[in-house]
Order: C-alpha cells, then sequence, then structure tokens
C-alpha cells in the first residue's frame, strides 16, 4: 500500500502541467486572455476591447472565432481603419461613420505566415544604405507612424541599432564578395578617389576592376578609409597593401588608376610606384603601373577653355536669364528670331555652373540666337547683356574644343563597357587637332590650343604605353591603329615609336608565357602531327611519291616547323583584322578565342580592365582632384562611413526582394 502511494505521488510530480503551455497561435498577438470567474476565462481584443468565449473548466472554446473576428473584417476598429486607408489609397472623401463597405475588398489575413522582425530590419538596413538616407530617419515621429502603420507589429529600432544592423549587412556583403574575388581568373587593376570632408579629414577609396571568368567587366568598391595624409604617396601605398592583403589579392595587383592632376603628378607617381614595387610584382617594369584618370583631364581642359572668355559666358547666361524670365520675353524673342529668319533648332537653355557640359551646350545653343540677342538689345532698353560681334567669334573658338571635349566624353560614357581599349582613338583624335591648330594666327586659339597642349602631350607621354598596349587587344586595331596615328603624329620618326609600343607587347607576353596555362588545352598533344593538316608519314618516308620529291618534303619541313615555333601573339597580329561592325563586344570576342589564344587571352583579360577613368570621377565635372563628403556623412564613424558606401556598391546591382507569403490567406467580401 506504501509502494502504491509512492508511486501516484512520483507521478504526479513527473506529469506536466499542460494548461500553461506555451500558445503558438498567431490569433494571440490581437487578443490577451482575461480570468472571469474560477475555471473561467474570455479572449479580449486588443483593438476594439470585445471578450469572446475561450474556456470554461476543461472545456476550451479554440480560436476559429477569434481569427475570423480579425480576418473577416469583423473587429470594428479594423473596419475603420480599412475605410481611412481606403480613401486615402482613392483620393475619395469616405465618411468615417458610414457602415457600408466598398463592393468589392480584398483582405489578406496575417495568420497564414510569420512576421519576422530580424529580416524587418535588414531590409530597412539595406534601405537606408541604397538610398543614402540619415540614420537618425528610424527616430522621425513621422516614419515611425507610417512603419507603424503598415505594420505593428514591428519595433522600431533606434539610430545606434541601426548602425549595427547596417555594419552586419556590410560585413555579410563583405565575405560573399571575397569568395567571388578568391575565383578571380585574372588580375585586379585599382583605381584610387580622393575625398575630403569639411573637417579637413581625407578618406581614400580604392575600386577594383577585373575580368571575371565568364568575361564580363566587373568594377566592385573595396574599401572607403579614413587617412590622415589621403594626398600622400606613402599613405596611398600602405592603404593599397593594406586593402590587398585584406582581400587575399596580394600577388593580382596589376595596375593604379590615380586622378591626382597636380603638377607633381611625376614624382607622386615615381614615389607611389617605388613604393608598391617593394612590397608587390610588377609588370613591364612598371610602365603600366600608374595611369592617369582620362576625366580628369578632360575636365581640367575644360575648365581652360571656358577661362578663357569668363566674362563673355557670364554675359550669355545673364543673357538667358533675361529672356526665360517670362513668358512675354520668350515670346517676344522668339518673334525676333523669327522675323529675323532663324529656324532655331536649339532651345536656349541655362547652365550648371559646376557642369561645363551644360556650360557648353548653353554657349552651342545661344550661337544660333546672336543676331536675335542683338535686336533683342536694340528694341529692349531693360535688355543691356548682349555681346558684341567679336564677343560671338570668341565662342564659336571656344565652342570648336569644347565639342573635341565634349564628344569624347559621350563616345566614352556610352560604351557599355568601359575597357581600356577604347581610349586610345579618343585622345588620338583630341591631340591631332591640337597639334593641327597649333599653325593658328588667331590669338585666342593659339592661347587656348596651347594650355590644352600641353596637359594632353603630358598625358599621351605618360600613358601612351598603356593606351597603344590596350588597342593592340583590339582584333579590329591591333598595331594598325597604332601605326597609322603615330604616322599623323610624329610623321618620319613614327616607326621609332611603332618598335616601342611593339617590343612592349612581346616584352608583356613574355611574361604571361612564363605562367601556367589554363587547365583547358588549346591542341590535342597527343597527336602533334596532325595540327596543321600534314601527315606524319610525308617526312618518315621521302621516296612514297618519289626521290625528287626530297628536297619538297624538307621545305615541308622547315615550313611546318617555322608554323610552329610563331607565338600565340605573332599569329594573333599576323591575322587579318576583324570587321568593324556597330555593337561589336570585345570580351566576347576573346571569350570566343579562348581556346585559340590560351595565354594571350589571359593578357588581354588583365590589360582590358585597366580603368583610364576612375569611375568616382565625374566626366563633366569642374576640374578634379579631391572630393568632399557630405555633412552628414562626415560626422559618422570612419567605420560607418565605409559600411555605408561599400555596401551600397555591392548591393545597388543585387536584387533587394523577399518572398511573398506562400500560405496567405486571400479572401473577397462581395
Amino acid at each position: 500500500m506504501e509502494a502504491c502511494d509512492a508511486e501516484l505521488i512520483n507521478m504526479e510530480t513527473t506529469t506536466p502541467i499542460r494548461r500553461h503551455r506555451k500558445k503558438k497561435s498567431m490569433v494571440w498577438e490581437h487578443f490577451t486572455v482575461e480570468t472571469v470567474s474560477e475555471g473561467c476565462t474570455r479572449a479580449c481584443c486588443k483593438l476594439c476591447k470585445q471578450t469572446f468565449a475561450y474556456s470554461n473548466g476543461s472545456k476550451v472554446a479554440g480560436t476559429s472565432h477569434l481569427k475570423r473576428h480579425i480576418s473577416m473584417g469583423s473587429c470594428p476598429k479594423i473596419k475603420s481603419l480599412e475605410r481611412q486607408q481606403h480613401a486615402i489609397t482613392s483620393g475619395t472623401k469616405i465618411d468615417v461613420d458610414t457602415t457600408d463597405p466598398p463592393k468589392k475588398r480584398y483582405r489578406t489575413s496575417s495568420f497564414g505566415y510569420g512576421f519576422d522582425q530580424e529580416q524587418s530590419c535588414t531590409f530597412l538596413a539595406k534601405m537606408i544604405i541604397l538610398n543614402g538616407y540619415p540614420l537618425d530617419m528610424v527616430e522621425q515621429p513621422a516614419f515611425v507612424s507610417f512603419i507603424q502603420s503598415i505594420q505593428p507589429r514591428f519595433r522600431m529600432v533606434n539610430a545606434n541599432a541601426l548602425e549595427g544592423e547596417i555594419l552586419s549587412v556590410y560585413h555579410k556583403e563583405r565575405l560573399h564578395l571575397m569568395q567571388i574575388c578568391g575565383n578571380m581568373p585574372g588580375r585586379v587593376s585599382l583605381s584610387v578617389g580622393l575625398w575630403t570632408t569639411s573637417q579637413t579629414l581625407g578618406y581614400i577609396c580604392l575600386t577594383g576592376h577585373y575580368i571575371d571568368s565568364d568575361w564580363k567587366l566587373q568594377r566592385k568598391m573595396l574599401n572607403f578609409m579614413m587617412v590622415v595624409s589621403p594626398h600622400s604617396e606613402i599613405a596611398l601605398s600602405e592603404v593599397i597593401s593594406v586593402s590587398l592583403s585584406e582581400w587575399n589579392m596580394k600577388t593580382k595587383l596589376f595596375a593604379i588608376t590615380v586622378d591626382n592632376s597636380s603638377l607633381s603628378h611625376d614624382i607622386y607617381s615615381a614615389n607611389l610606384k617605388d613604393h608598391l614595387s617593394k612590397k608587390h610584382t610588377v609588370v613591364l617594369r612598371g610602365q603600366l603601373f600608374i595611369a592617369r584618370c582620362y576625366a580628369s583631364i578632360l575636365n581640367l581642359a575644360a575648365d581652360v577653355v571656358t577661362a578663357s572668355i569668363h566674362g563673355i559666358i557670364y554675359n550669355i547666361r545673364e543673357s538667358v536669364k533675361f529672356v526665360k524670365a517670362s513668358r512675354a520675353r520668350d515670346e517676344q524673342f522668339s518673334e525676333i528670331a523669327s522675323q529675323i529668319g532663324l529656324s532655331g533648332t536649339k532651345a536656349l537653355s541655362l547652365d550648371v555652373r559646376m557642369l561645363w557640359n551644360t556650360t557648353y551646350l548653353m554657349l552651342d545653343a545661344a550661337l544660333e540666337y546672336k543676331e536675335a540677342f542683338t535686336s533683342l538689345g536694340a528694341r529692349d532698353d531693360n535688355y543691356n547683356e548682349a555681346p558684341s560681334a567679336d564677343d560671338w567669334k570668341k565662342v564659336e573658338v571656344v565652342c570648336t574644343y569644347l565639342k573635341l571635349l565634349y564628344d569624347s566624353a559621350n563616345n566614352v560614357i556610352g560604351t557599355p563597357d568601359q575597357t581600356s581599349n577604347i581610349f586610345f582613338p579618343e585622345v588620338y583624335k583630341i591631340l591631332l587637332e591640337l597639334v593641327n591648330a597649333t599653325s593658328s594666327v588667331d590669338p585666342l586659339v593659339i592661347s587656348i590650343v596651347k594650355q590644352m597642349h600641353e596637359m594632353f602631350d603630358k598625358y599621351w607621354r605618360d600613358c601612351s604605353i598603356v593606351l597603344a598596349i590596350a588597342v593592340v587587344m583590339d582584333p579590329r586595331f591591333k598595331l594598325k591603329l597604332v601605326e597609322f596615328s603615330y604616322s599623323k603624329l610624329y610623321g618620319e620618326d613614327s616607326a621609332r615609336y611603332v618598335k616601342i609600343v611593339n617590343n612592349s607587347v612581346h616584352e608583356l607576353y613574355l611574361e604571361y608565357v612564363s605562367q601556367p596555362l589554363p587547365s583547358t588545352p588549346y591542341v590535342d598533344q597527343g597527336d602533334d602531327s596532325h595540327m596543321n593538316g600534314v601527315d606524319s608519314n610525308l617526312f618518315s618516308s621521302p621516296n612514297v611519291n618519289g626521290y625528287e620529291l626530297l628536297n619538297f618534303d624538307i621545305y615541308l619541313s622547315e615550313t611546318v616547323a617555322n608554323e610552329l615555333t610563331k607565338s600565340e601573339l605573332d599569329q594573333y597580329l599576323e591575322e587579318s583584322l576583324v570587321p568593324r561592325s556597330h555593337g561589336f563586344d570585345i570580351l566576347n570576342w576573346w571569350k570566343l578565342n579562348n581556346i585559340r589564344y590560351p595565354t594571350l587571352s589571359k593578357m588581354a583579360r588583365d590589360v582590358l580592365a585597366i580603368p583610364l577613368s576612375n569611375p568616382d570621377c565625374s566626366f563633366f565635372g569642374s576640374g578634379s582632384g579631391s572630393r568632399e563628403l557630405d555633412e552628414y556623412r562626415s560626422s559618422l564613424r570612419p567605420e560607418t562611413v565605409e559600411a555605408l558606401l561599400c555596401a551600397k556598391d555591392w548591393l545597388q546591382y543585387s536584387p533587394i526582394t523577399t518572398e511573398q507569403p506562400s500560405t496567405a490567406i486571400l479572401k473577397m467580401e462581395l
């Protein structure tokens, strides 16, 4: 008996109490359980405060009637919110006391899927990153109210918590990019951007450029690091070395492009090259290592051109303002132009002073109406900004050279993949125009051309080898375009300069020959005798066709041997040029010819990825050099600034989507 009592006591103490188990139904996010009396409880709606039966003793009512109260719109509070939302979205005024709902209404129940607070925080962080919103946006009452109206269950985070979420997104995306870079088939070239802040702090932006295994040009921001002296070559060298080490690319550095256009560029580049050469292997004795940003050169040249007629540009700007100030003046100006017989194919427009392309478009359009502006000055006493005839001649000269820069910039921008081969023709075209214009007797032309020629000649001397080798990798041009261009620029001395390019191309190729070949073989090495369609029996049996053919057999043997000893580069250069056609894809061409030229394609992959124009540098900006962070980002911690800018670069081409709930209950009320 005592044993039985002990067993019963043991069973009572070990039997779990089930009435306190955790409620798993989503309905309890909208209801609370209230005790009415001993053993009797009711469910109370958090919104309308109505109560419903839930349990009475051992009998439990379940949750189906509670779900219907929420999902079927029985709750008066939900009905009121729906009517207000419908009024907002439809733009109609609806009385809040109206009880008649729309004839058709779609409601999505929240019971079919779970709300994920962490996922929502992640998407919020990505939204802030991609759109550049301030972090304290999440603490603004209007934004908080908006989010709560969409999802009341979302617990809004503060700015500090959001900063942590942004860093989490950054580190996750960084790990993903490191895996991609680990499988990079070739080398990486870097472009360097210099940034400052209102507090005179300095940042260095490093962007990696490479061609992936599918022969697609990739650009990824690697680091955005604060440094004490961003314009110091020692500081830049350290940043580059640290970055390459962090990304496991210490042995993959190929070339660097900087946008430092100061007079000390030669010293700066030499020192930078010296610092980096001690830590990293450079190709072609460093001739490709430091390149200059083409966009920066265009911007500096445009500044020189516009500065030559600064006062006249001011008068034209004020003239356009005067005409556009009112409809009456605009109509008066159009009437004057019509009476003179001007067709007016271009519309007058004001410029943005920091964008030289808009200044060019303003001047170019104003030139068409120069006679109309003169007539307007004679008719309207309020207008006294009309340029003189001599002023308009100067504007014509300026527009001639601005158009050169404008067309070149648009040619580069209009190319989907800005591979390095596209820059040689652009620089050559401008340089040739400047060389031809040096014989002009116009003082303004001489002044403009002299300064522009100094800039482009300096750029050509610094980067001509990089530009030339890149265009040689274009099967539409190869060495032929180099020979043609140099003949125009150098005349009788062109052969000497062509030889320098040819030697540099072959020297660079030999460096790639010493590297391991890709895993895919070029030819079947098991039977070399059929490589060129020649039967080996012809050489082993000279008397097959008679003794008199012995000399012919020897000739064939020597010919085949010579063909087999030709390098891929020589074979490539001797082949006919690929016809030039609209939409030619050079990367796709090398992808298709990768098997024919396994070594040369490795070289082409690295050369074509050299960023001869910094992607952070605007083609139509004012001048060049450092860019400045805004006040908001300048106030953030350096690691947060890097996370925001790098993560934005990585996320902007990735789809930011979430899966739709597959089990949502869609109900329609007629």
